[in-house]
């Protein structure tokens, strides 16, 4: 039996689902929402101290972190595959799934927070947001929340955000010049399963233009929205959240142009 503990908007949550659809399973889902600090309660806790989504719970047995999740999902259901075959491509496969892993999920959270998820908790008693900091388990994240939440994107890690996913960006274009139509070659793997959700976040951000200038990336994107398991993205999207990144996104527009430009 599986349980998925997950967040209908979490980038993290949205890789799993991609491999779940993809792979046509039955899961129970528990939905955890992070604003009201789902993740930080007492049960949540015992099955992920890392206070994060999503949890993948397998016979009573929980497993954490999103790209191991994955990984064991392919291994324990290998029909339809998400690693070649070929095993030098599956380690070139594993790196580029580990990407966000390296920095990309951080510059997501920077960004997603400092240019529209701040307005939410702004938008709450001063004392109600303070807590939700403060029970944060890991300090250097807590920290990060804070000045996000507190400067938006004049914190002082928001520039190097842009240009670590910038730098994403270009490792995929140009993989695919050598790779063609997916990053390991013919066939759709666990590489674009992790890696979608942290395109989909800057297309809702409004930062799609990034990729303007690099037309395989913009068409493998095509791509990956038009296969079936984009269901677990597109299934789940919450209205408040693309309407709140829709109207902050273009504001940050100059700023995301000034990092880049320096």
């Amino acid at each position: 039996m599986l349980t998925l503990h997950h967040n209908n908007m979490s980038v993290c949550a949205q890789k799993v689902r991609l491999v779940i659809r993809a792979k046509s399973l039955e899961v129970t889902e528990h939905h955890l929402n992070l604003r009201l600090g789902d993740q930080l309660k007492p049960d949540y806790l015992a099955l992920n101290p890392n206070g994060v989504v999503p949890t993948l719970v397998v016979d009573g047995r929980p497993i954490i972190e999103s790209t191991l999740i994955c990984e064991y999902l392919d291994e324990a259901y290998p029909a339809p595959p998400l690693r070649p075959g070929d095993l030098v491509e599956r380690a070139i496969m594993r790196r580029f799934a580990a990407i966000p892993d390296q920095g990309l999920h951080a510059a997501c959270g920077t960004l997603s927070s400092a240019i529209a998820f701040r307005h939410q908790y702004l938008a709450r008693p001063r004392a109600e947001m303070e807590d939700n900091i403060a029970r944060t388990p890991d300090p250097a994240r807590r920290e990060r929340k804070r000045l996000t939440i507190e400067m938006g994107m004049a914190a002082p890690f928001a520039a190097d955000a842009v240009r670590a996913y910038d730098g994403v960006l270009g490792r995929i274009e140009a993989r695919l010049g050598e790779a063609g139509t997916w990053l390991t070659g013919d066939a759709y793997s666990l590489a674009e399963a992790c890696l979608t959700p942290y395109l989909v976040r800057l297309d809702h951000l409004r930062l799609g233009w990034m990729w303007d200038r690099r037309p395989r990336l913009a068409a493998w994107y095509e791509r990956i929205q038009a296969q079936e398991n984009f269901t677990g993205i597109a299934d789940y999207l919450d209205d408040k959240y693309l309407t709140l990144m829709a109207e902050h996104g273009p504001k940050a527009r100059p700023i995301v142009e000034a990092a880049l430009a320096a």
